[in-house]
């Protein structure tokens, strides 16, 4: 199966609902559980796992995007701990940090989706 811009448009999306839901956290519209941050459940982890991993497992894009994605994840963690420790400016401040892992996700999004148009190209 080849991915398609339409895969890609979900799994942006993907990570735009983590950030909204870590925000609404920081806003305390919410409280933090645990599968918020836990990898095997969050759902870009879960694309990646289902969709991305098998056919596109071995690209350098795929395991960068994971890392990131654990950081990503782990740094949410950390700005809830803040938050839940009173320090709440500092941990909204934090969020710099959960939207350049989220640039860095994406910008290798695309070199992925380019990869992928070339593989269906050839």
């Amino acid at each position: 199966m080849e991915l398609t811009n339409l895969d890609f448009q979900q799994a942006r999306i993907k990570q735009v609902l983590f950030k909204s839901r870590l925000r609404s956290v920081l806003y305390g519209v919410r409280e933090a559980d645990e599968a918020l941050f836990a990898r095997p459940l969050n759902p870009l982890g879960q694309w990646l796992d289902a969709v991305v991993r098998p056919k596109y497992g071995t690209h350098p894009e795929v395991r960068e995007i994971e890392q990131v994605l654990q950081q990503m994840l782990s740094t949410g963690r950390d700005l809830a701990a803040q938050y839940k420790r009173g320090q709440i400016e500092e941990a909204r401040a934090g969020l710099d940090r959960v939207n350049a892992q989220a640039e860095r996700i994406d910008t290798l999004f695309q070199q992925l989706e380019r990869r992928a148009k070339m593989a269906q190209a050839a």
